[in-house]
């Protein structure tokens, strides 16, 4: 405790602002064996899903069929942010489970 009693009061919030920013860098390297235009998704490919249930299965099958490296489900009056990324598969559903809307976000 009372080494911490040293520090200046001003470093220890220098110090949370400093290792709070390094934890949203990004290094800029691809994952290993893929390259961008592997990883963008092609939502074409999964317009034959809409109208069928939201299932984990069918989820599985989107990504196979999209190319996207991740699925975001959207349930029914939810939010979901605007950032675009493309390797990205958003499905909407409606109250039933049934998949409304597929794109690429």
């Amino acid at each position: 405790m009372k080494r911490l009693a040293s520090i200046p009061a001003i470093t220890i919030p220098a110090i949370t602002v400093a290792l709070t920013l390094s934890a949203c860098a990004t290094t800029g390297a691809e994952e290993p064996g893929s390259s961008p235009t592997e990883a963008e998704c092609k939502a074409e490919a999964g317009e034959s899903f809409v109208g069928q249930k939201a299932t984990g299965e069918v989820g599985t099958a989107l990504l196979k069929a999209t190319g996207a490296r991740t699925l975001r489900w959207v349930p029914p009056r939810s939010a979901v942010t605007m950032d675009f990324r493309p390797d990205r598969l958003t499905v909407s559903y409606d109250d039933d489970m049934v998949i409304e809307r597929v794109s690429c976000t």
